[in-house]
């Protein structure tokens, strides 16, 4: 598999379900892959990538983003609290918005540093316990109180249970979204996202496909 195999999916789900081209954007998820791999998708002309920890972003990031322009770069994983303001000031999106306590430090950093990433409220779709977001039941009261600290809040995210059919949590995802008035689905990954297109995804989260396997070593 390669980045041009992805793309080329990606069109043509987009083609056989009547969408737009190019209306899916594909984010590479670079976390625990070596730089040499990350350079050569970025040399390929590849600029939106996804990572899951602040601290490995900041040792990787930086660099590259001053050698290459116009990268865009998503914060997927958990977000603590006390990494929020250097997750704000590395990310352009945040995608695990999940709690109040979250939100209100967003807003007070982005009063701060006069900037805030665009936002995804991220949904535990299959209520699991170990997993991050927010439950279903739970959505609507958090996606209007950060619309109420006045938070770029674009769409919503979700992870499906590996163990279940993915395309029921993207559909209730989609649901949460459209009934709340968010345009953004962040969902779909290596193994499902031509399901995740067809639900509606504007966003999906590519990484082994792309860089090849992970080696946590």
């Amino acid at each position: 598999m390669s980045l041009q195999d992805i793309t080329a999916r990606m069109k043509a789900e987009e083609a056989r379900t009547g969408r737009p081209t190019d209306t899916t954007k594909l984010i590479a998820v670079s976390k625990v892959q070596p730089d040499e791999r990350v350079r050569a998708v970025l040399e390929e002309g590849h600029r939106i990538f996804g990572e899951n920890k602040v601290q490995e972003a900041q040792g990787k990031w930086p660099a590259f983003k001053e050698e290459f322009e116009g990268v865009e770069l998503h914060l997927l994983g958990p977000l603590q609290t006390n990494k929020t303001k250097q997750a704000m000031e590395l990310f352009d999106v945040i995608h695990s918005l999940d709690r109040m306590k979250l939100a209100n430090k967003l807003a007070a950093l982005s009063a701060e540093l006069g900037h805030c990433p665009d936002l995804f409220i991220q949904i535990n779709t299959g209520e699991e316990e170990q997993k991050a977001g927010i439950l279903p039941s739970e959505a609507d009261q958090l996606i209007a109180d950060c619309r109420a600290l006045k938070l770029p809040v674009i769409g919503l995210m979700c992870i499906p249970p590996a163990e279940e059919e993915p395309s029921l949590h993207f559909a209730l995802l989609a649901k949460i979204a459209k009934r709340n008035r968010l345009d953004g689905l962040s969902m779909g990954m290596s193994g499902d996202f031509e399901t995740a297109i067809a639900q509606g995804a504007t966003h999906i989260r590519v990484g082994s496909a792309i860089f090849g396997e992970r080696d946590y070593g």
